[in-house]
């Protein structure tokens, strides 16, 4: 039964691919739709010799790719430390709490400027914009989590005689990474948003440059190509969450 039912998790994905393919070539072979609209899928796929060869498609995955990597690490890092700060110190939270919900408001693509006068066109720069962009929806979630651990977990701890330091290493911490993993997984799919927004600054590459530049040249081939490809890495990305998430916490699978 089990083989049956991953057989058909492989197959139904297949089948829809080929549907969605099966109309896309359809409403653009036989005109249906323009090819300064859409491009037919051969013309994308003849596309991507170009992309590797003059474009240089590999190496700016790769820089976004980068990019991607630290920012998350920073943000990750920089919202468990604040976040952790925030919710288990009551005044902190008081005084911090409402600011902190207020933050997922701000407008991200219209500070980009601000973040061009803080640390220049570089990739620093992009780093730090994309890192701010996941911070401001992780740190909240952190908070919150943390105002979700169940009470008898921690009255539990605090009968055995738990110090505090060993209520936040046995029962806070493991609680708010295995439950953030998700939220984080969820969160990689808005950070290549604002990747495409950062790399636009500054033109040195990564994919969001790339798009941009095809874009410029009416190249909607080469635009759906990229974009097949950030979807390629969101989809590899999202597998490897739900991998570490099994290996990292295997008591939430159990």
């Amino acid at each position: 039964m089990k083989e049956k039912n991953t057989d058909k998790s492989l197959l139904l994905p297949l089948i829809g691919l080929f549907i969605i393919i099966s109309l896309w070539s359809l409403v653009t072979f036989t005109g249906l739709v323009s090819r300064s609209i859409l491009p037919n899928p051969l013309e994308v796929l003849m596309s991507f010799k170009e992309l590797h060869f003059q474009d240089l498609l590999v190496r700016n995955t790769f820089y976004s790719i980068r990019l991607n990597i630290f920012g998350y690490l920073e943000a990750i890092s920089v919202s468990l430390l604040l976040g952790f700060i925030i919710g288990l110190f009551p005044v902190v939270r008081g005084i911090l709490n409402r600011y902190v919900d207020a933050i997922r408001f701000i407008p991200l693509t219209a500070v980009t400027g601000l973040f061009i006068a803080w640390f220049g066109i570089e990739t620093n720069m992009k780093v730090q914009f994309l890192s701010f962009g996941i911070i401001v929806y992780l740190l909240p979630v952190v908070v919150q989590r943390i105002s979700e651990v169940d009470k008898i977990y921690l009255q539990t701890a605090y009968t055995l005689g738990a110090t505090k330091w060993q209520i936040f290493k046995t029962v806070y911490f493991p609680y708010v990474s295995s439950k953030i993993f998700d939220d984080i997984r969820v969160l990689t799919a808005i950070s290549w948003t604002y990747i495409i927004v950062a790399e636009l600054v500054n033109k040195t590459g990564g994919v969001g440059a790339l798009i941009f530049t095809a874009a410029r040249q009416s190249r909607l081939d080469k635009v759906f190509a990229v974009l097949f490809i950030i979807i390629l890495i969101g989809i590899l990305q999202d597998k490897l969450f739900k991998w570490l998430d099994k290996k990292m916490f295997p008591f939430k699978h159990i």
